[in-house]
């Protein structure tokens, strides 16, 4: 679904577009997910929405922690699938590690993602960076 070059606002399904903020955190992201969502027809289940959400924020999450930011988010639905695909400015490619069952070091959102979602993808950017991109059951 997602062709590049699209930048941090892009947001778009079968229904139209609509504008996210230009410098995205985590939490302006899950709301941009939670308002793509409402827009969809028919809508989606409040598990399915509440997966992507989860998938958004964890994605978000990790390029600003291991990647340097997020320099796109893209959200596209159709009537089987919704995409996330988020871009950063790291080449390297996400790693699994064990995760730190005292909290500290994490290694809980990359399994969590590949878990919630249909496919997951890491491909390079043609704007530098790599743009990781999940599919989930709409």
């Amino acid at each position: 679904m997602s062709q590049e070059p699209w930048e941090v606002g892009e947001c778009r399904s079968d229904e139209g577009q609509r504008p996210v903020p230009p410098q995205i955190t985590a939490t302006q992201a899950r709301h941009a997910t939670r308002e793509f969502f409402c827009g969809l027809v028919p809508a989606p289940s409040q598990e399915r929405v509440e997966s992507a959400i989860l998938v958004v924020s964890e994605l978000v999450a990790n390029a600003f922690r291991h990647a340097g930011g997020v320099t796109g988010l893209h959200l596209a639905a159709d009537r089987d699938v919704v995409e996330i695909a988020v871009r950063d400015p790291c080449p390297a490619f996400p790693r699994e590690r064990p995760p730190d069952l005292d909290g500290y070091e994490g290694g809980f959102g990359w399994p969590l993602v590949r878990t919630l979602a249909r496919t997951v993808t890491v491909r390079p950017s043609h704007k530098g960076g790599k743009v990781i991109s999940a599919v989930l059951d709409r």
